[in-house]
């Protein structure tokens, strides 16, 4: 990353990255200025809820059918069941911590480890990072696991750029949220839940969804699991082509999680009608 004041800034220099930007932007306007959002947002915003949830569930190898996440109600038998829980547990406790995380970002973090992992690892190894020696069950993720000081130091150096504030667009401070937490890998396990879901607050939470209605993990879903290893390599880099790639494939993401939102209101407008 720059070494200027601001290096999240900085970041929206990288080639390609302002027309992603500027793209994000204008989808995002335009499914908040849809018709139907004006009296369903509530509606829209449960079901986007809902659609991320199983987009991230899909891309940590739980990858179920909408319908049938829609109507299950038993998420504690081990494997894909609690890996679908916990995104939606997930899902469910972003929206409590937007205020907590302007102020304590590692804080949310460890909350939001607790809530994935709590119900099937009930160690002391839950909701704070990983010690050396410590094992991480991420399977998906292939990339060399960083060292337990590392992560330390990284983590904590993101939580200082985080609560000094950044005039960097909020996608690409979203995007580096998400893909340290992925490179890091901090905790034991659930990792890839809790990096999307740390995406998903840092959009809300910076206003440009701030009615949550953009999953961002149904667009992560849909490009697929290779492109996403491809693209999350080229972060970890750390060049600036790389790291550019990284921040156009959350934009081309969310984007997707835009269209989908839009098929749910054009859906809820055609019944209405």
């Amino acid at each position: 990353m720059s070494t200027t004041a601001d290096p999240l800034a900085a970041l929206g220099s990288l080639p390609g990255v302002a027309d992603s930007v500027d793209s994000v932007r204008k989808a995002v306007d335009r499914v908040y200025g849809h018709r139907v959002m004006r009296r369903r947002s509530n509606e829209i915003a449960s079901e986007a809820a809902l659609r991320g949830a199983r987009g991230s569930a899909a891309l940590s190898g739980a990858d179920w059918a909408l319908e049938e996440v829609r109507r299950r109600t038993d998420f504690s038998v081990e494997g894909e069941p609690r890996t679908v829980g916990a995104a939606l547990r997930l899902t469910a406790e972003a929206g409590q911590l937007l205020s907590v995380w302007r102020q304590s970002p590692l804080r949310v973090l460890a909350r939001l480890h607790l809530v994935a992992a709590g119900g099937n690892r009930p160690d002391e190894t839950v909701g704070r990072p990983r010690l050396a020696g410590e094992p991480v069950d991420e399977p998906l993720i292939e990339l060399e696991l960083p060292g337990a000081s590392e992560v330390s130091g990284r983590l904590d150096g993101l939580a200082e750029l985080l609560i000094a504030g950044s005039e960097a667009p909020a996608l690409v401070t979203a995007a580096v949220v998400h893909g340290e937490l992925l490179a890091l890998r901090p905790f034991g396990s659930c990792n890839g839940l809790v990096a999307r879901t740390a995406e998903r607050i840092v959009l809300v939470g910076s206003g440009l969804d701030p009615k949550s209605i953009c999953p961002a993990e149904v667009g992560h879903a849909e490009l697929g699991r290779a492109a996403y290893a491809a693209a999350l390599d080229g972060y970890v880099s750390g060049t600036p082509e790389g790291v550019a790639a990284w921040i156009i494939h959350c934009a081309r993401a969310l984007e997707l999680g835009v269209r989908e939102s839009t098929a749910v209101c054009e859906a809820l407008q055609r019944g209405a009608a």
